[in-house]
């Protein structure tokens, strides 16, 4: 993060707090015209890049204006998964058999051209 936009965020916004995942969230000063009267709120996210899966959903709901303050960090059930960010694009996206050119069993919807004369 460059000096200029430290500069610009610490005199626009107020902190407001950091996730467990070391993301910062912030909320602007003084209601944005145009903005039905609110506050811009934002996020930093901690391990670079611009990634919104990072978010997690107890500040998700307060980033899009649906709670007014963020839901507190309450302990998983040992039924519910821990939050992660989404994998598309990235080694651990899930490709199935057959994809970036690899070999996968025939199917019956496998299509079949037409050549002209049969």
């Amino acid at each position: 993060m460059s000096f200029l936009f430290r500069l610009c965020v610490r005199f626009s916004g107020r902190k407001i707090g950091t996730d467990r995942f070391g993301n910062q969230y912030y909320e602007s000063r003084a209601n944005q015209p145009g903005g039905y009267g609110r506050k811009r709120r934002w996020a930093l996210y901690a391990k670079g890049g611009t990634d919104s899966t990072m978010v997690p959903p107890e500040w998700h709901g307060w980033l899009h204006h649906t709670t007014d303050a963020p839901l507190p960090e309450k302990q998983l059930y040992p039924w519910q998964a821990q939050h992660r960010p989404n994998p598309t694009g990235t080694a651990l996206a899930w490709r199935p058999a057959g994809a970036n050119g690899g070999k996968r069993a025939a199917s019956p919807a496998d299509y079949e051209a037409w050549t002209p004369g049969s």
